[in-house]
């Protein structure tokens, strides 16, 4: 099963570095948006803050940090991370994209593996594409499929063991399974102003490759194999 999984974790930021940078029509149109989410008579500036980025018509991907499990010749298991990261998104989803078609022809029955990717991830990167009028890769054409079609290693999916109301998130989760955090020096609710303020995209990139070492851990876990070597991680240049 490993040497089918692609592992991904995504940053994303919103669009604009403020509500106020925003046109009027896309500030109603954020408002609107929100509106049957948030209490009544919430600033808009600071549900901007929280919600933009999270939310494909009103943000945007700034790193897509991927990974794969290999064996070396002794039977030793190794993961392979690769970050493509920067201010053009387009540039990023079309690496992205020839990353996703390379792996599809040397390997069919790959599928992603990850956090939450199946209501996150995976949807915010399809959605992504189609706003920057970029072609859906063959792995990205699942508008249609039933939720069983979907050949996707999700590590909240299999936490929730057909509890559809449980959420973890991907620190608890590790913490309760005895794996270190990727929480070290920042967390997802600061990405926007190390991206925004203080223009540190490396800090960025690093944090989203420590969480993919966490999910490829928890993976590990839940299938009962030792966790990963610090010695027997690699990250790989675009």
């Amino acid at each position: 099963m490993l040497k089918n999984l692609l592992l991904l974790d995504i940053e994303t930021v919103p669009a604009r570095s403020s509500f106020n940078n925003m046109d009027p029509d896309w500030q109603r149109l954020f408002c609107d948006k929100i509106s049957k989410t948030v209490p009544e008579g919430t600033n808009p500036e600071e549900s901007y803050r929280k919600k933009a980025g999270i939310l494909a018509e009103f943000g945007r991907i700034i790193c897509i940090s991927t990974a794969f499990f290999h064996t070396d010749d002794e039977g030793h298991l190794h993961l392979k991370m690769k970050s493509i990261a920067g201010d053009d998104e387009v540039e990023i989803l079309r690496i992205f994209t020839q990353l996703c078609e390379k792996i599809q022809q040397i390997n069919p029955y790959f599928q992603f593996a990850g956090h939450n990717i199946r209501e996150f991830d995976i949807p915010y990167i399809g959605r992504r594409m189609l706003i920057n009028n970029l072609s859906l890769p063959a792995c990205f054409q699942i508008q249609d499929r039933k939720p069983w079609e979907l050949k996707m290693f999700d590590t909240l999916n299999w936490w929730k063991f057909g509890d559809h109301k449980n959420y973890v998130s991907l620190d608890l989760l590790a913490h309760v399974l005895g794996i270190s955090s990727s929480k070290t020096d920042m967390d997802g609710s600061m990405v926007q102003d190390v991206y925004y303020v203080d223009n540190d995209l490396p800090r960025i990139v690093a944090y989203c490759e420590r969480d993919v070492v966490v999910t490829a851990n928890i993976i590990l876990r839940f299938l009962q194999q030792p966790i990963l070597k610090p010695e027997n991680i690699a990250v790989v240049t675009v």
